[in-house]
């Protein structure tokens, strides 16, 4: 779904030419069984003090791009983006939903933006072999192309799978994981070969620490520099971006990942994660966020 607001002429200004791009896993922003104040609810939204404190982050982050992560169906989107739209902001005329290349999976991905998209790809024919039968990344991937000052970039947004495992044999889904991150980073480099200098980011969820092989797949191929880490931490100097509750075990899970060319276009000191009071209500991650001056 590529949506813009009809009758509405909207300009908007490039802030001296610097794009703030976002990213945050929902968490579970989508009909579902869930606790609620100590209740167990069966198939209850997304709690409206959890949207509330999430609107409230995306106000005081007004990113430019903002990439999502796990939210449920289309009306879902339309709910949040319009929320935004017409209360306390900010105003994001061009909003995008992919739908999972999983049927049975709940969770997508979104993005919502205050600039046209130059051009957009929603991937799911990408696969890999599991376990002896073949896979795809369940949630697949977002690719979206933007045009700033005469710059173009793509923005890849994703969601790699969970640490929950169906196999015995890959606990934690590592091996899955992994496969995943190999076969997206494959189709990066045959869509944008790192000879050619390309400018672009990898946004999302990897569900993975920074030296786990699923995050070494795309930073580098052999000698090959592919992305670099965006040094993202909050205002105590952290870096962790999800919390697991149950066991209060904090990891950073989280990237924004460039290439070598378009981190150099990072403006100092920009790269942040969000840890305002919402933080702790709106979802298990925290959002992080960069700038880039074009």
């Amino acid at each position: 779904m590529i949506s813009a607001i009809a009758g509405v002429s909207l300009t908007f200004c490039l802030s001296g030419e610097t794009i703030r791009v976002a990213s945050i896993n929902l968490q579970n922003y989508l009909i579902m069984d869930r606790l609620v104040e100590g209740e167990w609810k069966k198939q209850y939204p997304k709690p409206e003090k959890e949207k509330r404190a999430l609107r409230a982050i995306i106000k005081a982050v007004d990113a430019d791009v903002l990439a999502l992560q796990e939210i449920g169906k289309r009306p879902f989107l339309n709910e949040l983006w319009m929320d935004l739209n017409v209360t306390i902001g900010p105003v994001y005329p061009y909003a995008l939903w992919m739908p999972a290349a999983d049927d049975e999976e709940e969770r997508h991905l979104a993005l919502l933006s205050k600039h046209p998209f130059l051009s957009v790809r929603l991937e799911h024919d990408l696969d890999f072999v599991y376990f002896g039968g073949r896979k795809s990344p369940d949630r697949g991937l977002m690719e979206v192309e933007f045009q700033t000052k005469g710059t173009r970039w793509k923005l890849f947004n994703l969601h790699l799978k969970s640490k929950w495992t169906e196999r015995k044999e890959d606990p934690g889904a590592g091996i899955r994981r992994e496969k995943e991150a190999r076969t997206i980073r494959d189709y990066l480099r045959k869509s944008s070969p790192p000879a050619g200098k390309p400018f672009y980011l990898v946004v999302g969820d990897f569900n993975d620490h920074r030296n786990s092989p699923a995050l070494q797949r795309f930073l580098q191929v052999n000698d090959t520099p592919l992305t670099k880490l965006v040094p993202c931490e909050d205002s105590r100097g952290q870096r962790w971006t999800h919390h697991w509750a149950k066991a209060d075990a904090y990891s950073r899970f989280d990237y924004i990942l460039s290439t070598p060319s378009l981190i150099e276009k990072l403006v100092p000191n920009s790269a942040k994660i969000f840890d305002g009071p919402e933080s702790v209500l709106a979802s298990d991650h925290r959002m992080i966020y960069a700038d880039f001056s074009f």
